[in-house]
């Protein structure tokens, strides 16, 4: 049972209209305000973005045996061991499972529905402290991802980060999986009915949920509107194997580690930059993080790194660590 409150709103978005898979443009997001909320004051904003085939809902998954991110956070401020904040949980799932939060012509604009109509409407709703300095945005995987490239692409909507072993140095993280995923494709009969029976039924085996993990990134780093439907090339021969190099090139454009050079200004001027990752992460995210975290000092950034004994999956538990620091990196609240 929740001490604070959790909240629930959805509208209609004008950035996913039209979008090219058809998925719904009327999306629901859920908004946890922290115990004491109703007395007037404003609190800072953490957006919080789940990893690949989850959703916002995610947040909120019962287990008998441990409590699920948003019950998290409300012990620690009940305990005093975090500073209270609302916890903003957006719908930005798609018919491959998800967007990776940025646009994309194969998927829609997952990043601009983000920052210019989700935050908006949560500033509207609640009493938020509606400027940079009080939001933050974390997550996890693919929610790290959209949490690092929401800052280095939208810096003015945003001032603390936190990728939980958030997809990045390609080379490392990716390259691996796609031979698995040609696997996968290649046993459906190509990609077309890859794409068509695993949306339907789900993946089956890891083959497959690679598969669909991959098409649901070449989606989003290689979409191309003049293509057919899906709209996006794989970055490899799924008779063969073998990378396509001017694909993945623009694979690698998307990457957090290429892009961190360019966005070294934005990177810059977050207040906190929070990255972590298991030491023995089974996508080799640990060499990511690590990579990210010397970029980020570079670029003069303030970023706090961990490195933790354990894999990827099942590290919800890790916003207890990053949390507390992110909110207290956050502009303090405001009568």
């Amino acid at each position: 049972m929740l001490n604070g409150q959790l909240h629930r709103f959805d509208f209609e978005s004008n950035c996913l209209r039209d979008n090219p898979l058809g998925d719904p443009t009327r999306r629901e997001t859920w908004v946890y305000t922290p115990p004491g909320y109703e007395t007037g004051e404003r609190y800072p904003v953490v957006v919080l973005l789940p990893g690949f085939a989850a959703n916002h809902r995610s947040m909120m998954g019962y287990s008998p045996w441990k409590p699920n991110t948003v019950e998290l956070f409300d012990r620690m401020v009940m305990s005093k061991t975090s500073s209270p904040a609302l916890l903003v949980m957006p719908d930005c799932v798609n018919r491959w499972g998800g967007s990776q939060f940025i646009d994309s012509p194969a998927t829609g604009r997952y990043q601009t529905y983000l920052a210019d109509e989700v935050i908006p409407e949560v500033d509207r709703r609640f009493r938020t402290l509606p400027v940079r300095e009080g939001r933050a945005v974390a997550g996890r995987s693919s929610g790290g991802f959209g949490a690092l490239r929401l800052g280095m692409d939208r810096p003015e909507i945003i001032s603390v980060l936190g990728s939980h072993a958030g997809d990045a140095a390609f080379d490392v993280s990716m390259r691996p999986m796609l031979t698995s995923a040609a696997i996968g494709i290649a046993k459906a009969g190509g990609l077309e009915a890859f794409l068509k029976s695993v949306s339907e039924r789900g993946p089956k085996g890891s083959a497959e949920f690679d598969g669909i993990f991959v098409a649901a990134c070449a989606a989003a780093y290689s979409g191309d509107s003049s293509l057919p439907f899906p709209h996006f090339p794989l970055p490899f021969d799924p008779a063969t194997g073998r990378i396509i190099p001017d694909i993945w090139e623009g694979w690698l454009a998307h990457d957090p580690v290429t892009r961190a050079a360019q966005a070294s200004d934005a990177l810059s001027k977050m207040s906190l930059i929070f990255i972590d990752a298991g030491d023995v992460d089974e996508h080799g995210l640990q060499f990511a993080a690590r990579e990210l975290s010397h970029q980020i000092k570079a670029a003069g950034g303030v970023v706090h790194h961990e490195e933790y004994p354990g894999g990827h999956r099942h590290t919800s538990y890790r916003y207890e660590n990053s949390l507390p620091l992110m909110i207290s990196a956050l502009a303090s609240n405001k009568s």
